[in-house]
């Protein structure tokens, strides 16, 4: 298996839950890795990674839910949840909180396997957002402060003629900056780099006071 490829981590105090999902995933073709209580995976180094968390709601040492909000705090793995103790709230709680899937038990094997398939896709795609989102801040940081201005007015609409006046140059020189600006993002058409600057957080600029 290669450095990247998902993993499943279980969390249930009870040894035989624990044995028989780990068994199924593994047959599934996932990498697996058991805990008998939430400190014990807190504790524990988890790959940087695809993957998900089968999670217990009742554990010894804190509860799912509480266990839900502190990954969820620092950008943890998609949740399923599996219980014997369900209820109403607590599945209302869990999936408003972004849970993948609340399982109770005993749950059937292709709801638990649909729900994990389901749970790592979603983390794939996360993670393909966040790596796209570093890989246009590095872009943007390459900019030159001039270049950033530009970069500002073009993907709020405004003409190079209208960016020259704005910025006290010549419509040419703006049309320098505004190809140095597509070159250096990537940017294949202004809708792309539009797209860029969304999620860069770009608003319009501030109108300057002339006297």
């Amino acid at each position: 298996m290669t450095a990247d490829h998902p993993t499943v981590f279980v969390v249930d105090d009870d040894a035989r839950v624990r044995t028989a999902v780990a068994d199924l995933l593994a047959a599934a073709g996932h990498r697996v890795s058991v805990f008998a209580s939430a400190t014990q995976y807190l504790e524990a180094e988890t790959p940087d990674a695809p993957g998900c968390l089968v999670l217990d709601l009742e554990l010894p040492d804190m509860h799912g839910l509480d266990l839900q909000r502190g990954l969820t705090d620092r950008g943890g793995p998609p949740i399923v949840f599996i219980t014997g103790h369900g209820d109403v709230p607590s599945s209302v709680r869990a999936m408003k909180a972004g849970a993948v899937e609340f399982l109770l038990k005993p749950f059937g094997d292709r709801e638990l396997l649909a729900a994990v398939e389901d749970a790592i896709g979603r983390d794939r795609d996360a993670r393909a957002r966040r790596a796209a989102a570093d890989e246009v801040r590095r872009r943007h940081a390459r900019l030159t402060r001039r270049e950033r201005e530009v970069l500002s007015y073009v993907v709020c609409g405004f003409a190079n003629k209208h960016t020259a006046a704005e910025l006290g140059t010549s419509e040419i020189t703006i049309g320098v900056h505004r190809g140095q600006v597509m070159r250096k993002m990537g940017a294949h058409s202004l809708a792309e780099l539009i797209r860029f600057a969304d999620t860069l957080g770009i608003r319009a600029p501030a109108p300057r006071v002339t006297e």
